[in-house]
């Protein structure tokens, strides 16, 4: 684990190490907490979208999670390496802002639940492009985690053919990379820089990036109960404070649990929707929550014999 030192540099301790256990520990909580806004918020944020233009919203709530980070850290710009810090959140940004627009524009071309489940492979492909281009090897129950919670995530969401691929899918998947990317690149760099400035460059990066782009689609906007709700709870709950946790969090633990503590997403999801609307859950669904559920406790109880975390 990283751990700051006197110097404000961070030093690394074995995944082992009993002093850094209960911050991993307390990081991992705020990342399931960062799932349950999500989650909860996803029968909110489907309704607004009746009266606003997908990409018009991702840039009203990036927007009011920038001007609140601003306001929340005002001092942040003044901290050491404050320009190498925005452009390392402005890198995370980008990936980030990638993720929602593929994701938006394959699910109008896909199923709901086709692309759940191929946004949730980033999960997948977080340890592998982590390989590939930080060179951090995984451990062997984050793996094996990572596999089991990605076979759950195909039984909860994925119902009848899904043999066939299409455009919406590949773009789905793409926004599965974009997702993937911002994991990693917030892992690597949030252990040697601010959070708090790292957070609030990567929103302000987004923010920009969904206003260059409005155009793609047309826009349209009817300010209802629904709508101005969505924007206040995802701009406030769901984007600075949840991505700032993220910040703070992965300075103390992997980008592979932080995308396998990702996966419960989906479960909470379903939990809000049956409290709310009553939805109910298929046995095979059900059986694919548990699933992602195991996985995640094959991570934390580590019972295949393994070695001390080298991104730890």
């Amino acid at each position: 684990m990283k751990n700051p030192g006197t110097d404000g540099t961070f030093t690394r301790f074995p995944e082992s190490s009993e002093a850094e256990r209960p911050l991993r520990r307390r990081a991992e909580a705020a990342l399931a907490v960062n799932t349950v806004v999500w989650g909860a918020t996803f029968v909110l944020v489907k309704a607004a979208l009746h009266d606003v233009s997908p990409i018009l919203f991702l840039a009203l709530r990036f927007s009011l999670a920038t001007a609140a980070l601003l306001l929340l850290f005002r001092g942040a710009r003044k901290t050491p390496h404050a320009w190498k810090t925005i452009r390392a959140g402005a890198l995370a940004g980008v990936f980030l802002f990638s993720g929602y627009l593929f994701q938006t524009l394959g699910l109008r071309l896909t199923s709901a639940p086709k692309s759940a489940f191929i946004t949730g492979l980033m999960s997948a492909m977080v340890p592998i492009l982590a390989a590939c281009v930080y060179k951090v090897r995984p451990q062997v129950s984050e793996v094996v985690g990572v596999l089991v919670a990605t076979a759950g995530l195909g039984l909860l969401t994925l119902q009848g053919s899904v043999a066939s691929i299409g455009t919406g899918d590949l773009l789905t998947f793409a926004g599965a990379i974009g997702f993937a990317a911002h994991v990693v690149t917030l892992g690597h760099f949030s252990g040697q820089m601010s959070f708090e400035l790292l957070s609030l460059s990567q929103i302000a990066a987004a923010a920009g990036l969904s206003w260059a782009l409005v155009w793609i689609e047309p826009a349209h906007l009817v300010w209802r109960p629904a709508v101005v709700c969505g924007i206040l709870i995802t701009g406030l709950l769901c984007t600075a404070l949840a991505f700032t946790i993220q910040a703070w969090a992965q300075r103390h633990t992997t980008s592979t649990r932080t995308a396998l503590i990702y996966l419960l997403e989906p479960v909470v999801a379903w939990v809000t929707s049956y409290v709310l609307v009553g939805e109910g859950l298929a046995a095979r669904a059900a059986v694919g929550a548990a699933l992602i559920l195991g996985g995640v406790l094959l991570v934390e109880l580590k019972p295949f014999a393994s070695r001390a975390h080298p991104s730890s």
